[in-house]
């Protein structure tokens, strides 16, 4: 277990409110067409959060303390780190928009309030949990709640008839559209999530600080691979239960009805099940997200990062109040969750371009730069994330 780490913070990321409703939605309205995506993005997803890690390990920094040292220049500093403490800011709020809007479609089903109303609850939930520190307390059940959910999928994808022949079509054949470009992104921005960058680095640097980087390389590349390898099947199968049971049919999915792609094996009380499932996950990527925020900002300015500080608490609260108050305002659960996803995606470009500067400075990684292969990689995905971001932005004018 010692050779394991941050990578199940990734692998945690996935299985946010974001990913199992995007990936409903997913195969819902477009089958098995958009499995090309999920491919992509866990590769992607690959890339970046392994430079992250090597990062952290290599240099003992933090994404936001390796560019706030490696920069002399103090009005480029500023600016840069404005840009960064931005894209945090925006990325994370509209995170926490779905983590509560989801947290809250769970609850409405299983108390019957409003999801405004409920919205609400899960803010002050969050609040308490996180000013309290009482999360630790209740994490271990919310943590078997999301892994039983993420378990019923993956036995229901198991059982279910799956079309083999569009399943292969979709993995093989990418297809873009204009009807599919959002979900596209909504795909990527779930699954490269960006606080995780910032999450990643922090970590790895701990988790292994007493090993030789190159030993420690070869265990956070393992974990990684480990970890996105699990969150892109549960995705996978996620997507795969929603199209077998909503793509081509009669029903479309809704906040009430996208629990009934676990009927298969859980028949009348599927929705009840999976609102369960889909609360906890919420109320831990809730708390979650504020936190990576606020550890990602401080360390971008060069304030101590230490939970008991002032500075640290303003992020964090901040964070949850506009999440709740834009979840609290939303009239469309499913699309403001999506929405939230695909915002990701636009911001994304920023963190990896950053990423990708300072893991290739040799005063910071020293031997352990970019090889050719990663940078090719690395710019591949810059450029076509920047690419369908330019493109929806460009329908959006």
């Amino acid at each position: 277990m010692k050779r394991f780490g941050p990578g199940m913070l990734v692998a945690a990321a996935f299985i946010g409110p974001g990913t199992v409703t995007t990936a409903s939605i997913a195969g819902a309205n477009f089958g098995f067409v958009l499995i090309w995506a999920l491919l992509l993005s866990c590769i992607i997803t690959f890339v970046l959060q392994e430079m992250s890690s090597r990062l952290g390990i290599v240099s003992g920094l933090g994404l936001s303390e390796s560019l706030n040292q490696s920069i002399q220049n103090s009005t480029t500093k500023l600016c840069l780190m404005g840009l960064v403490v931005a894209a945090i800011g925006a990325g994370n709020a509209a995170f926490e928009v779905g983590n509560i809007t989801g947290a809250a479609i769970g609850l409405n089903q299983i108390i019957g309030l409003s999801v405004p109303e409920c919205s609400v609850f899960i803010g002050i939930i969050a609040f308490i949990l996180l000013g309290t520190n009482a999360f630790k307390l209740i994490e271990p059940l919310l943590t078997a709640l999301v892994i039983l959910m993420s378990l019923l999928f993956l036995v229901t994808m198991m059982i279910i008839d799956i079309d083999l022949q569009e399943f292969m079509n979709g993995l093989m054949n990418p297809k873009i559209s204009s009807e599919s470009l959002i979900m596209i992104m909504a795909l990527i921005g779930t699954t490269v999530v960006p606080y995780n960058l910032f999450l990643h680095a922090h970590f790895s640097k701990q988790k292994w600080k007493e090993l030789e980087p190159s030993k420690a390389l070869k265990y956070s590349r393992v974990d990684t691979a480990v970890a996105i390898s699990l969150g892109g099947l549960i995705t996978l199968a996620i997507m795969s239960t929603s199209a077998v049971a909503f793509f081509g049919s009669a029903v479309n999915i809704s906040a009430n009805n996208i629990g009934e792609q676990l009927n298969p094996i859980l028949g009348s009380y599927s929705n009840y099940i999976f609102s369960f499932g889909l609360f906890a996950a919420g109320v831990t990527s809730a708390v979650t997200a504020p936190l990576a925020a606020s550890i990602a900002v401080t360390e971008a300015l060069g304030w101590e990062n230490d939970p008991s500080q002032k500075k640290f608490k303003v992020i964090w609260i901040s964070i949850i109040s506009v999440g709740t108050l834009f979840a609290f305002l939303g009239t469309k659960p499913l699309e403001a969750i999506l929405f939230a996803q695909a915002t990701n995606a636009l911001l994304l470009p920023i963190i990896a371009i950053f990423l990708f500067y300072i893991v290739n400075k040799t005063q910071v990684m020293g031997s352990y730069t970019n090889g050719f292969w990663v940078n090719f990689l690395a710019v591949i995905i810059i450029i076509s994330i920047l690419s369908l971001s330019g493109y929806k932005v460009s329908t959006l004018i």
